[in-house]
């Protein structure tokens, strides 16, 4: 069992540059995070790739001043082991660029042209502020902090706005389609 104390002067080490210091927190916790490594990733070769990742931030944290305590430095490393295995996951599962794909030309248009007619027709009957609203939000794709100040309105309200613009709109095409 190593006791606290161990990692008090561990660490002291460490921060002055020991290279044995160095030395005895790789031997001391490197087989700990490549076991846990292992049986997260299932591939020995992952898991030393965890490994190394996550001695190389653990050092850099504790010369970085970044550990909380030294008592905690053994939940410190798994920890870290942990995040270190779910950014491999995220790496490994991430799947290809959209604009790498080649998606087929639709056959017939997305929108025909008397649905988009409706469309035109609903949005000249909506209140201009909610045509506003509709344009930058979606068109636009503009942030609710800009979209709020262009239109002079409080952030807290554009859900409520687009709510109500949305609900005219599906009111209005209702109408429009019967």
């Amino acid at each position: 069992m190593i006791e606290p104390a161990d990692n008090d002067r561990l660490i002291a080490r460490l921060a002055l540059g020991d290279a044995a210091a160095v030395t005895e927190i790789y031997e001391r916790f490197s087989a700990r995070v490549y076991f846990v490594a292992l049986r997260e990733m299932r591939s020995p070769a992952d898991a030393e790739d965890v490994r190394n990742e996550t001695m190389v931030r653990v050092l850099d944290a504790i010369q970085k001043d970044r550990l909380a305590s030294p008592s905690s430095l053994p939940c410190f490393v798994v920890a870290t082991a942990r995040n270190v295995i779910r950014e491999f996951r995220r790496k490994g599962s991430r799947a290809e660029s959209i604009a790498d794909r080649d998606f087929p030309a639709p056959a017939t248009p997305v929108v025909d042209h008397t649905v988009r007619r409706a469309i035109e027709s609903v949005i000249r009957r909506l209140k201009p502020r909610e045509q506003q609203f509709l344009r930058l939000y979606y068109y636009e794709e503009l942030p609710k902090a800009e979209i709020s100040q262009r239109l002079g309105i409080p952030e807290e309200r554009m859900r409520l706005i687009k709510s109500r613009a949305l609900k005219s709109f599906r009111e209005i095409y209702g109408r429009l389609v019967k």
